[in-house]
This record gives C-alpha cells, sequence and structure tokens, in this order.
C-alpha cells in the first residue's frame, strides 16, 4: 500500500478541520437562535394581557 504524500496529509487535516468549525459554528447559532426565540415566546406571553 503506497504511502500518502504529505500534501495529501495536510490537506485531508484542512479538510477535516474546516468541517470541525463549520459543525460547531452552525450549532453554536442554532442554539442561540433557538434560546432567542424562545425568550420572544416568554416576553408575548407576558406582555399578552387577558382582561
Amino acid at each position: 500500500m503506497p504511502q500518502m504524500a504529505p500534501l495529501s496529509w495536510l490537506n485531508l487535516f484542512i479538510y477535516f478541520a474546516m468541517v470541525f468549525v463549520m459543525f460547531n459554528a452552525m450549532n453554536y447559532f442554532s442554539i442561540l437562535y433557538k434560546n432567542n426565540e424562545m425568550k420572544q415566546t416568554k416576553k408575548n406571553k407576558m406582555i399578552s394581557w387577558k382582561w
């Protein structure tokens, strides 16, 4: 089985590092949006008066 060239290892590392960063960024912003949405619904529930 042939050895991989160092450049291929570098390409693989960059690829997996970018996938890792994108995955974490998407999770962070989706949780941030979900928390913001929950806060908005809480505010709407508090503001809406039932006379």
